[in-house]
């Protein structure tokens, strides 16, 4: 004869169970659902990624390939042959005399999201403190979580921005794409002065380059030397050398004739101790929260501040700004432009 089953062991037992159950298969939440939520994300941005490719390659009037696809997205040729048969059968793609383009459904989903990307781009760049350089990582994610009406949200929130961090125009709901700014600094004229319009922020290896070098939108540039090898310009007054690749992917707009180019200027950090200077601007480099403060902090066109205390290590220093002491590290300090106050003898 088979032992009685204790009432509560069997109680605990079948609450037990249900608990497991529940915690994979509870609607929306449970684990399984949540696994299988996240392949449906990961199917969905990769066919996403393939369609924002192809149309930055229409827009660049490149041709697309399984090689250009599979370099973009860092999966193999197979994968991406597979992506293009999938997207040419859901009628997302045509191809027409042996061209792999977008069809006019594929399009307006490519487009939209573009827009995701480049209007949480300028989201973080406007309304947060992360760094320039995470700007297109975070994007890369958001893109593909935001709903629509997330979107039409943060477009009206943000004053709908016309185009992104990078200068890139940023498409509207109806899918209207404004043009793209400038033409690349390699085909600026010597000594013509110029404002940069647009970076290139793909491939990250070259926009890496560019912001190691302190380039940004706004940045008052003009070219001195170009050879083969090098391009050497001013970038509001420093001396700066790109490669002609490298330099390919910075647009600009000339300065009308009429405008002089301001500079040469220094930066705050530039100040020894007793030193002043007067504020010229706030470089456009500067965005976002961290502008916000310095600006609260009385740092605006005309001021002066003299350098008074520097850290024994070297960083921060601190300034005295309209009667008050602030602190700023050395890469704050970068960001503000002056003019050094001469002594008087």
């Amino acid at each position: 004869m088979n032992p009685s089953v204790d009432p509560l062991t069997a109680l605990i037992v079948a609450t037990l169970a249900i608990g497991v159950l529940a915690f994979l298969l509870w609607p929306d939440r449970g684990l399984l659902w949540r696994w299988l939520n996240l392949r449906r994300v990961g199917d969905r941005a990769i066919i996403e990624d393939a369609l924002k490719h192809l149309y930055h390659c229409e827009y660049a009037a490149q041709p697309v390939t399984v090689l250009s696809l599979s370099g973009a997205l860092q999966i193999s040729g197979n994968r991406a042959a597979q992506l293009l048969i999938h997207l040419e059968r859901q009628a997302l793609t045509t191809r027409a005399e042996g061209e792999l383009s977008l069809t006019s459904t594929g399009r307006d989903y490519a487009l939209r999201v573009v827009r995701v990307h480049r209007l949480w781009e300028q989201h973080l760049a406007e309304e947060t403190g992360l760094g320039h350089a995470s700007w297109h990582g975070e994007a890369e994610r958001q893109e593909h979580l935001l709903s629509d009406d997330d979107v039409d949200q943060l477009n009206q929130r943000m004053g709908y921005p016309v185009y992104d961090p990078h200068g890139d125009p940023i498409p509207t709901a109806s899918g209207d794409v404004g043009p793209r700014q400038g033409f690349p600094i390699t085909n600026l004229q010597p000594r013509r002065p110029a404002t940069i319009a647009h970076m290139e922020d793909e491939p990250e290896a070259i926009y890496q380059e560019l912001v190691d070098a302190g380039l940004h939108l706004g940045m008052q540039v003009e070219v001195h030397d170009r050879t083969d090898d090098i391009i050497r310009f001013l970038g509001d007054g420093r001396v700066l050398e790109l490669s002609p690749t490298v330099a390919a992917n910075v647009f600009v707009v000339p300065i009308p004739k009429d405008q002089e180019m301001g500079g040469p200027y220094e930066t705050l950090s530039t100040l020894e101790l007793s030193e002043s200077g007067q504020v010229v601007r706030i470089s456009p480099a500067c965005r976002g929260l961290e502008r916000r403060r310095l600006m609260d902090l009385g740092i605006t066109p005309g001021t002066v501040i003299e350098a008074e205390i520097r850290s024994p290590v070297g960083d921060p220093t601190a300034y005295r700004v309209r009667g008050a002491m602030i602190a700023l590290r050395r890469e704050q300090a970068d960001h503000v432009l002056i003019t050094r106050m001469m002594e008087v003898a």
